[in-house]
């Protein structure tokens, strides 16, 4: 087999990476060791910033997204009594959309099958090869048990945390590793139910975080701060709706309850891996870093990755220029690290530890952003994204 791109994931990153280097004519090759089913299925981030609702709209799979996504002018930032609005198109121009990245994922699957380049399911064994020099390969195994061999001009991976291409990354570069690990994690919940907000209510409480988010509107996506030791097991339905209640609570206003149809425990940290590039093997979205979800940061920070690394790889394939291959990495991260700083200060002034000291300093922080226009502008143009440089 051969391509000029060999793309190793088939997450958001990878298949937004194909159509967006098709478009300039490249070809590439999608292999996901995981079925569709799988992949289509897994519950993720969704709120997406303005450069990703552009990017995915320019890439021709926003048509579903405008008609069935939700955008949002702003936030409420809440702590027990008050509950402020920031209003972003206000305070700094732009929005954001509510639309679940498994529903970004099943539009960019539909269209790399509809006539896209090849998106290969359920293979194994993948195994980059040889990307120090100009004809990198990929070897895998491929559905049916068949060894294969992908010979290509350029790897991206694209293939999360837990994938083989960071490793082939870190053995070959004089690389770091940054990795912060929270002491709490987030107990989310989808539950059919009406939204009871316009806007997502982001809530300082003494016992803990709490987030109220949706879907749609019919369905709702709220989070719990517990500790990350605890097991779903613990909490039942109506111990979930009672804790929301009462972390949410403001006067004239409630928490719409409903079936939960799905639950889950998910813990919190940031991981960043440097350098982005090895050769000729470009690393994107969660092989490189992770953020906490606080600051809806993941999906678009993957987003933004592959929009540089199309640029480049055009200017690479199609020009036989290497200026922004070789910027690639450093463009990269300046972005990584202004977006794991901005997640880590959301989630430092929201989610209490227990010290009081803390908790007053963070009731000071959220008055600072509540009552200045220069404090919330600040949160503002960094929630809806910044400009992607480079």
């Amino acid at each position: 087999m051969r391509t000029q791109v060999g793309i190793i994931g088939a997450g958001p990153a990878g298949l937004l990476l194909s159509r967006l280097l098709a478009q300039r004519g490249i070809d590439s090759v999608v292999l996901e060791n995981r079925s569709r089913s799988y992949v289509e299925a897994r519950i993720r981030a969704g709120i997406l910033e303005q450069h990703t609702v552009d990017t995915l709209t320019e890439a021709g799979v926003g048509h579903r997204l405008r008609r069935e996504g939700m955008e949002h002018r702003g936030i409420h930032l809440q702590y027990p009594g008050t509950r402020h609005t920031l209003d972003f198109p206000e305070l700094c121009g732009r929005t954001v959309w509510v639309y679940g990245q498994t529903e970004v994922t099943k539009d960019l699957i539909k269209a790399q099958l509809d006539g896209g380049p090849p998106l290969l399911f359920e293979v194994s064994d993948v195994t980059p090869e040889d990307v120090d020099g100009d004809s990198p390969r990929i070897r895998f195994t491929d559905a049916e048990g068949n060894p294969q061999v992908l010979d290509c001009d350029v790897v991206a991976g694209t293939d999360g945390f837990h994938g083989v291409s960071r490793p082939v990354v870190t053995a070959g570069t004089a690389g770091q590793l940054w990795e912060r690990t929270y002491p709490y994690a987030w107990l989310g919940i989808l539950a059919d139910a009406a939204p009871s907000t316009d806007e997502l209510i982001y809530a300082w409480h003494p016992e803990g975080f709490a987030l109220y988010s949706m879907r749609s509107p019919s369905v709702s996506r709220l989070y719990l701060q517990v500790d990350p030791t605890d097991s779903i097991d613990n909490w039942s339905d109506d111990r979930i709706w009672e804790n929301l209640s009462r972390r949410l609570d403001l006067d004239g206003w409630s928490v719409n309850t409903g079936p939960v149809t799905e639950k889950s425990i998910l813990p919190m940290r940031s991981f960043v891996s440097a350098p982005m590039r090895r050769g000729r093997l470009f690393l994107a979205g969660d092989a490189a870093h992770i953020v906490p979800p606080t600051g809806a940061k993941g999906l678009n920070l993957a987003v933004a990755d592959v929009t540089l690394l199309a640029a480049a790889l055009d200017r690479l394939l199609n020009e036989r220029r290497s200026d922004l291959v070789d910027a690639y990495s450093d463009s990269a991260l300046r972005r990584v690290w202004r977006c794991t700083h901005f997640s880590w200060w959301m989630t430092s002034m929201l989610h209490t530890s227990g010290d009081d000291f803390d908790a007053q300093l963070q009731l000071s922080q959220l008055r600072r952003v509540c009552g200045s226009e220069a404090a919330a502008r600040e949160l503002a143009e960094n929630y809806t994204g910044l400009p992607i440089e480079g």
